[in-house]
């Protein structure tokens, strides 16, 4: 029987469990499938050498092996935040924004008490299994690889960026409508900034999968091993100053494990610095960004044991000299995507050039497809501006909201970045928390300054 539109938002909001695995023995099992991958490269494309992976991954440590605790709002939230540059096209309101709406009812806590997935859940259309796999798989991961980053840098604020919209800044090949092209990459950089400070970047890889692992599935047959394999061969292809400096965190997610859903975590070591940017000038993050275009083919150099020659290979690199800059595009990007989830329009462009999507975003979006910054709500004691989506749950009408604190939109909209992260950094323990919010149902609040709830829409 479905559960009524209530029960709907009441899972929502539910703070749960969700297993974390990381360990030594992941390692040595990812390692494993890898080396069947290379295998399979090998008979099919013998004059071709397999593509390098990440050295030394191994698993979380401390705290960020536990399980996660959040509700299934929250992780839907995450996975908001992180999709609103996505570049779906001129509907982007609908095809962006509200991703995650799709996914009210397929989360629930399962048998054992941890997240699973419901009826509903467990049984979509075919031609949508992948899809879900792919979304809930990026939602997971994010959630897991955020706490990481938070658990490191507790006085940071954590900020996650879609990574093909910050590389094609630098490395957009020309076109009608430039793009990255199959070539393998990070899903997303997740960076911890403090105001006056030097940020840490990290770059994540997020998957997802529906496979039924039992005791006769081998290492090498197993999903969650091969995409933390791939993962790894993709998250290879990002180099913050020179090889092998930057932090990787490698996620899959098996939708349909044993004990419910559970994350596959593992991490490579780095430091991923980004020095610290004045607050006003031609190198702060309110200053138009400049045109880089630093070279893919043959830019990255990896050292190789003595006595023989370093390899030179293809790959995303941000020249050393180019760093500064890499961390203003971060910044802006992020700004950007902040707009974005709060339903700005033309204001938007002001932080994207011309390969990220300047002209899109610039230009109105059909009405009614995009997504439009008209509602604003107090909660708390904080009053929200943002947007909002009526749909239908189980025949009831509800109201999605998704926006900023209406201070620092109004600081983002007047191109004022570090004077934002300087007073979100000040409103820290200010701002609004929890899982729900009074007249809402379930909430999630940032600690960037956005939120995003659902409530019945009464008549």
């Amino acid at each position: 029987m479905s559960a009524s539109t209530e029960q709907v938002l009441s899972r929502l909001s539910h703070r749960q469990r969700v297993h974390v695995n990381s360990t030594s023995t992941l390692v040595a099992d990812v390692d494993k499938a890898a080396a069947a991958i290379d295998r399979r490269h090998a008979r099919k494309h013998a004059e071709q050498a397999p593509r390098e992976r990440k050295p030394g991954v191994t698993p979380l440590r401390g705290d960020d092996q536990r399980d996660l605790v959040l509700s299934p709002w929250e992780l839907l939230a995450a996975f908001a935040r992180a999709s609103t540059l996505a570049r779906q096209g001129r509907g982007r309101g609908l095809a962006e924004h509200w991703q995650g709406l799709k996914y009210c009812q397929a989360l629930s806590t399962g048998a054992n008490g941890y997240l699973a997935l419901t009826e509903e859940g467990q049984s979509p259309e075919l031609s949508y299994r992948a899809m879900q796999a792919r979304e809930l798989g990026r939602a997971f991961g994010l959630a897991a690889a955020e706490r990481t980053v938070q658990n490191r840098f507790p006085e940071h604020v954590v900020s996650t960026l879609d990574a093909e919209a910050v590389l094609l800044a630098a490395f957009a090949r020309s076109g009608p409508r430039p793009s990255l092209g199959a070539r393998p990459r990070p899903d997303f950089f997740i960076e911890a900034w403090h105001p006056g400070e030097p940020s840490h970047v990290f770059a994540v890889t997020v998957n997802g999968n529906h496979q039924v692992a039992t005791k006769r599935t081998g290492k090498a047959d197993r999903s969650a091993f091969q995409q933390l394999a791939r993962g790894s061969e993709r998250a290879e292809q990002f180099h913050l100053a020179e090889w092998n400096t930057t932090p990787c965190l490698l996620m899959s997610t098996e939708l349909v494990a044993s004990e419910g859903i559970a994350v596959n975590a593992l991490q490579t070591p780095g430091e991923g610095l980004i020095p610290a940017r004045p607050a006003t000038g031609r190198t702060s993050a309110d200053a138009l960004l400049s045109e880089r275009n630093p070279t893919y083919v043959g830019a990255v150099r990896r050292p190789r044991t003595p006595g023989r020659r370093d390899e030179v290979g293809d790959g995303f690199l941000i020249p050393r000299k180019d760093v500064g800059w890499y961390g203003q595009l971060l910044a802006r990007t992020g700004a950007a995507g902040q707009l974005a989830f709060a339903g700005a329009g033309p204001e938007i462009a002001q932080y994207l050039t011309d390969r990220q999507g300047h002209k899109h975003y610039k230009l109105r979006t059909f009405a009614g497809s995009s997504s439009v910054r008209d509602a604003r709500h107090k909660i708390g004691s904080t009053w929200f501006v943002g947007t909002d989506q009526v749909f239908r749950l189980n025949q009831t009408r509800v109201e999605a909201f998704s926006g900023m604190a209406e201070e620092l939109y109004g600081l983002l909209v007047e191109g004022e970045v570090e004077a934002y992260r300087r007073r979100v950094y000040d409103l820290r323990g200010s701002l609004p928390s929890g899982t729900t919010a009074p007249d809402w149902g379930p909430a999630s609040f940032g600690r960037d300054g956005t939120a995003m709830a659902l409530r019945i829409l009464l008549k």
